[in-house]
């Protein structure tokens, strides 16, 4: 068993279209699909990120706020999960209630150090 990394990222432009219906809604998704994973022996821990953050450059020398990247590219939360391998963390990630809002997942395996 490995842990794995998911990194989430998009799918802003349509969550806030949403209702606060909708939103409640899609957030009980989010706990569902995490409970079942918790369960499951299989999340280790993941939280959603505070959008407001600062970017780091050249050993302190720049700091800007950020990140201002596009709204695909922000990374609005993390997951981290044991599976057996890759191929067993992507089917993991195929439950997410981020695919439902264009978003999308990476997913790194942590490595030892």
């Amino acid at each position: 068993m490995s842990n794995f990394l998911f990194l989430f990222r998009g799918g802003d432009a349509q969550r806030i279209q949403q209702s606060p219906e909708e939103m409640q809604a899609h957030m009980e998704k989010w706990g569902a699909w995490m409970g079942g994973l918790k369960e499951a022996g299989k999340l280790v821990d993941g939280l959603p990120l505070n959008k407001d953050g600062k970017v780091v450059e050249k050993a302190g020398d720049v700091i800007t706020d950020g990140p201002f990247a596009e709204g695909a590219e922000v990374v609005g939360g993390y997951l981290i999960v044991t599976a057996d391998s890759l191929d067993a963390a992507i089917e993991i990630s195929k439950g997410c209630p981020i695919y439902e809002h264009g978003g999308n997942t990476e997913i790194r395996e942590i490595m030892s150090m």
